[in-house]
């Protein structure tokens, strides 16, 4: 060590301002390729497994959905009124209405943010549990989330 810091003291001041210069971006590369990238790296593959997993998960519960629905026989339409049962399953699946307003016999709701293979599951469950879907908008938000906008009635409407 001392001969380390006997060869840094022989140096000029610009030679040794260099050296602390080439130091410090020695430092910030090891720490962005040591450390950094690899955790992005891991964080963005994390996100995609996560994307393709919620998708899996909206067909498995629309695989589900339809089983349940040939072992009950035809849906029925929903007991009571129908802007309850539309209200009942959407906290049932978590879903935030932003919006929910009857139309005559229809009801018009508004999803404000939703991932897409969940609200689709969850739209193929309300089909086989008797609402249907009259109208529908959906439009991406730009962060992985949808909106969406549906005008549901029930079966016998």
């Amino acid at each position: 060590m001392t001969n380390l810091t006997a060869w840094y003291q022989g140096r000029s001041l610009r030679e040794r301002r260099l050296i602390l210069i080439m130091l410090a971006l020695l430092v910030v590369t090891i720490l962005w390729a040591g450390i950094i990238r690899p955790v992005r790296d891991g964080l963005e593959s994390t996100r995609e497994r996560h994307a393709r997993a919620e998708v899996r998960l909206g067909e498995v519960q629309r695989q589900v959905a339809q089983v349940k629905a040939i072992q009950r026989g035809r849906p029925r339409a929903p007991e009571g009124p129908l802007v309850d049962a539309i209200r009942t399953r959407a906290d049932e699946a978590g879903f935030s209405l932003s919006s929910l307003e009857p139309e005559g016999n229809n009801v018009r709701i508004g999803i404000a943010t939703a991932k897409p293979g969940a609200l689709l599951g969850w739209i193929a469950g309300l089909e086989h549990d008797g609402l249907l879907v009259d109208a529908s908008t959906i439009t991406g938000n730009g962060d992985g989330t949808v909106s969406a906008t549906l005008t549901l009635k029930g079966r016998e409407a």
